[in-house]
């Protein structure tokens, strides 16, 4: 990768950005629809085990040279690597695949994209990261869009505090994330393989981790392995590639090219990929309220860039 200032916003940059981001959310899309097909084909803790150990085994061979060149690096820095596998790559996706045993693939679509609302909020709180008024009134309308998901189009159980616990689990694993993405402000100057790699080896120590405490224990994960369907081993085949590998190396790019708050705005498309994948695979039916939030996230993702490239 090339490391060019964030502050370029020549237009040939912006349409790699644009594009390579838009495909980051069209898989990720599709990692909401093959979270709710893994339900009674793979246990979450162990579909994210074997996702990330074979985007591991994928890319490994080929990131050899550089992970002898910036081995110095990745040994002084371990910790930040292992923060960014644990964080980004794994406790989001328990969170996200617990959640689709209680809530909808639609509504777990248009929840994400309180990432990008998170990012805001924490880029202004501890960096004083300025929002434009347009900005900030397409981020009122993404949250007014959330929340209409997250109540099933009854605004007023928020006061009730009537929101599906699924639906609370997809918003705090936007939180992780959106702490993910800010934090890539300090990733170490190296490969993206190598970054890669490290950051995956701490995913799988974390995704272990979890499946101790929350999975029943290690041993549990190794001997319940033959009873995973073959359509569970399809779905670890797809998020190992698309979601795992691709996504992952496209976003960090992504930052790289217009920093963490624009990047973090095309998360707000994976409802939009979520919501077709589910309607077209899962067959959930599509509700009123869902095309309303939809509209408020589009609207909201239209006035946020315009915002940016006026300013």
């Amino acid at each position: 990768m090339t490391n060019l200032s964030a502050r370029d916003g020549s237009p040939q940059r912006l349409r790699t950005a644009y594009i390579i981001l838009t495909l980051t959310s069209l898989f990720w899309g599709g990692n909401v629809v093959a979270g709710k097909l893994a339900v009674g084909e793979i246990e979450p803790n162990a579909l994210i085990i074997l996702r990330w150990t074979g985007a591991l085994l994928a890319i490994l061979p080929f990131a050899i040279r550089p992970l002898a060149r910036d081995w110095a690096v990745i040994r002084g820095k371990w910790w930040l690597y292992a923060f960014y596998g644990a964080v980004g790559f794994v406790t989001f996706n328990v969170l996200v695949y617990t959640a689709a045993h209680f809530t909808s693939g639609v509504n777990t679509a248009i929840e994400q994209v309180a990432v990008n609302i998170f990012v805001m909020l924490l880029n202004f709180v501890l960096f004083r990261t300025r929002v434009q008024a347009l900005q900030l009134l397409g981020v009122v309308l993404t949250i007014l869009g959330v929340a209409l998901t997250a109540t099933h189009g009854d605004l007023g159980r928020l006061l009730a505090l009537q929101v599906n616990v699924g639906d609370l689990m997809v918003i705090f694993a936007c939180f992780t994330y959106a702490i993910y993405s800010i934090t890539l402000r300090w990733k170490p100057a190296t490969h993206w393989m190598s970054f890669f790699v490290a950051s995956v080896v701490g995913a799988i120590v974390a995704a272990f981790f979890y499946q101790q405490v929350l999975g029943g224990g290690i041993a549990a994960f190794f001997t319940r392995l033959p009873e995973i369907t073959p359509k569970g081993w399809a779905i670890v085949a797809y998020t190992t590639l698309f979601p795992s590998v691709i996504s992952q190396i496209l976003y960090v790019r992504g930052i790289e090219l217009i920093g963490s708050n624009r990047a973090s705005l095309f998360v707000n498309l994976i409802p939009i990929f979520g919501t077709i994948g589910a309607v077209l695979v899962l067959g959930e039916r599509l509700e009123t309220f869902h095309l309303a939030a939809a509209g408020l996230v589009i609207i909201g993702i239209v006035l946020a860039e315009f915002s940016v490239r006026r300013g």
